[in-house]
């Protein structure tokens, strides 16, 4: 494992804890950091979030995000020893969403399916 990807799985755990145990704004929902990107120099570093609910709450949680902004790389940059601390964009992830209406289309297409495959009949032996 590279220096670059042990930093950005630290950063990934600790932007966690933090939101999820010192966050408290009332916008946030429920959360999930889904992975980040450093850049090759370990400065910036995007952060993709993942929200259950509706478009609304994914706005709500972005804003609740970005006003803690501040706060977080500060908390990061104590926690996480670099010589820089690295700037922090948030991002939404909904892969998510996508993986969810994919399995419900799988869904309807295997019941469109199904009552064909049940209205024929079975063939058997020759009947003379």
């Amino acid at each position: 494992m590279s220096r670059k990807d042990k930093v950005t799985e630290a950063i990934r755990k600790e932007v966690s804890i933090i939101v999820h145990d010192e966050l408290k704004d009332p916008r946030l929902g429920f959360v999930t950091i889904t992975r980040v990107e450093m850049s090759k120099d370990l400065r910036f570093a995007k952060i993709f979030f993942s929200v259950l609910g509706k478009d609304e709450d994914y706005k709500k949680t972005r804003d609740a995000l970005d006003s803690a902004l501040g706060f977080i790389r500060r908390l990061v940059a104590q926690r996480i020893r670099l010589r820089f601390a690295p700037e922090i964009i948030f991002r939404e992830d909904r892969s998510s969403e996508y993986s969810v209406k994919i399995q419900q289309v799988l869904e309807e297409i295997k019941e469109l399916n199904e009552p064909q495959s049940k209205g024929r009949p079975k063939k058997k032996g020759r009947v003379s």
